[in-house]
Protein backbone atom coordinates (compact mmCIF):
# COMPACT_ATOMS: atom_id res chain seq x y z
CA UNK A 1 0.00 0.00 0.00
CA UNK A 2 1.30 3.57 -0.60
CA UNK A 3 2.78 4.97 2.36
CA UNK A 4 0.71 8.12 1.70
CA UNK A 5 -2.41 6.59 1.96
CA UNK A 6 -1.22 4.64 4.73
CA UNK A 7 -0.28 7.59 6.77
CA UNK A 8 -4.15 9.18 5.53
CA UNK A 9 -6.34 6.50 7.18
CA UNK A 10 -3.53 6.83 10.30
CA UNK A 11 -4.29 10.10 10.49
CA UNK A 12 -8.51 9.45 9.92
CA UNK A 13 -8.29 6.72 12.48
CA UNK A 14 -7.12 9.18 14.95
CA UNK A 15 -9.76 11.07 14.02
CA UNK A 16 -12.12 8.06 14.72
CA UNK A 17 -10.64 7.59 17.71
CA UNK A 18 -10.78 10.63 19.27
CA UNK A 19 -14.81 11.42 18.64
CA UNK A 20 -15.07 8.23 20.16
CA UNK A 21 -13.48 8.97 23.06
CA UNK A 22 -14.11 12.77 23.31
CA UNK A 23 -10.21 13.25 23.10
CA UNK A 24 -9.73 17.00 21.81
CA UNK A 25 -6.13 16.65 21.86
CA UNK A 26 -5.93 13.88 19.41
CA UNK A 27 -8.92 15.69 17.09
CA UNK A 28 -6.19 18.90 17.74
CA UNK A 29 -3.20 17.21 16.29
CA UNK A 30 -5.18 15.73 13.26
CA UNK A 31 -7.25 19.60 11.87
CA UNK A 32 -5.61 21.89 10.60
CA UNK A 33 -5.82 25.09 12.92
CA UNK A 34 -7.71 27.01 10.34
CA UNK A 35 -9.94 24.13 9.78
CA UNK A 36 -13.76 24.25 10.59
CA UNK A 37 -16.59 22.04 9.65
CA UNK A 38 -19.54 23.08 7.72
CA UNK A 39 -23.06 21.22 7.37
CA UNK A 40 -26.45 22.10 6.10
CA UNK A 41 -29.46 23.06 8.63
CA UNK A 42 -32.91 21.80 8.46
CA UNK A 43 -33.86 24.94 7.30
CA UNK A 44 -31.15 25.24 4.72
CA UNK A 45 -28.70 27.24 5.98
CA UNK A 46 -25.09 26.54 6.12
CA UNK A 47 -24.05 26.21 9.44
CA UNK A 48 -19.64 26.33 10.26
CA UNK A 49 -18.20 25.93 12.83
CA UNK A 50 -14.67 26.75 12.89
CA UNK A 51 -11.81 24.19 14.73
CA UNK A 52 -11.53 25.60 18.06
CA UNK A 53 -15.06 26.35 18.76
CA UNK A 54 -15.83 22.97 18.08
CA UNK A 55 -12.86 21.09 20.38
CA UNK A 56 -14.63 23.30 23.13
CA UNK A 57 -17.87 21.32 22.42
CA UNK A 58 -16.42 17.97 22.32
CA UNK A 59 -14.28 19.03 25.58
CA UNK A 60 -17.92 19.89 27.46
CA UNK A 61 -19.40 16.86 26.03
CA UNK A 62 -19.67 13.34 27.30
CA UNK A 63 -17.97 11.11 25.27
CA UNK A 64 -19.54 8.20 23.43
CA UNK A 65 -17.66 5.81 24.90
CA UNK A 66 -17.95 7.26 28.60
CA UNK A 67 -21.92 7.59 27.67
CA UNK A 68 -21.76 3.18 26.53
CA UNK A 69 -22.24 4.11 23.02
CA UNK A 70 -21.45 0.95 21.06
CA UNK A 71 -19.05 2.30 18.57
CA UNK A 72 -19.29 1.63 14.73
CA UNK A 73 -17.14 3.48 12.76
CA UNK A 74 -15.79 2.85 9.01
CA UNK A 75 -14.19 4.28 6.35
CA UNK A 76 -15.25 4.20 3.30
CA UNK A 77 -12.98 5.58 0.53
CA UNK A 78 -9.78 6.61 0.62
CA UNK A 79 -9.24 9.17 -2.31
CA UNK A 80 -5.63 10.46 -2.62
CA UNK A 81 -6.30 12.69 -5.36
CA UNK A 82 -2.27 13.89 -5.56
CA UNK A 83 0.72 14.02 -3.62
CA UNK A 84 -0.68 16.87 -1.23
CA UNK A 85 -4.73 16.14 -1.33
CA UNK A 86 -6.87 13.70 -0.40
CA UNK A 87 -10.54 13.24 0.50
CA UNK A 88 -11.74 10.99 2.57
CA UNK A 89 -15.18 9.72 3.51
CA UNK A 90 -16.01 7.88 6.63
CA UNK A 91 -18.98 6.92 8.62
CA UNK A 92 -19.86 7.31 12.49
CA UNK A 93 -22.22 7.62 14.96
CA UNK A 94 -23.38 9.13 18.52
CA UNK A 95 -26.66 7.60 18.51
CA UNK A 96 -29.20 8.86 17.80
CA UNK A 97 -26.73 10.79 15.49
CA UNK A 98 -25.36 9.09 12.75
CA UNK A 99 -22.70 10.99 10.37
CA UNK A 100 -21.15 10.85 7.12
CA UNK A 101 -18.04 12.87 6.90
CA UNK A 102 -16.23 14.50 3.75
CA UNK A 103 -12.71 15.09 4.75
CA UNK A 104 -10.40 16.75 2.69
CA UNK A 105 -6.73 16.31 3.70
CA UNK A 106 -3.41 18.63 2.90
CA UNK A 107 0.15 17.41 3.24
CA UNK A 108 1.59 20.36 5.29
CA UNK A 109 5.32 19.80 6.10
CA UNK A 110 4.95 16.27 5.38
CA UNK A 111 2.45 15.36 7.78
CA UNK A 112 -1.53 15.16 6.82
CA UNK A 113 -4.40 16.86 8.12
CA UNK A 114 -7.89 17.79 8.14
CA UNK A 115 -8.39 21.24 6.03
CA UNK A 116 -12.02 20.44 6.06
CA UNK A 117 -15.03 18.76 7.39
CA UNK A 118 -18.31 18.64 5.10
CA UNK A 119 -20.58 16.30 7.12
CA UNK A 120 -24.30 15.24 7.34
CA UNK A 121 -26.80 14.37 10.62
CA UNK A 122 -29.63 12.05 10.29
CA UNK A 123 -31.55 10.14 13.14
CA UNK A 124 -31.55 6.94 11.89
CA UNK A 125 -29.35 4.59 10.69
CA UNK A 126 -28.21 4.35 7.63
Amino acid sequence: MNADIKAVEATVRTYLDGLYEGDAEKLAHVFHPTSALTTAREDGTIHIVPRDQWLDLVRNRPSPHAAGLQRDDHILTIDLVGPTLALVKVKCQMPPRYFTDLLSLLKIESRWQVVQKVFMTETKPV
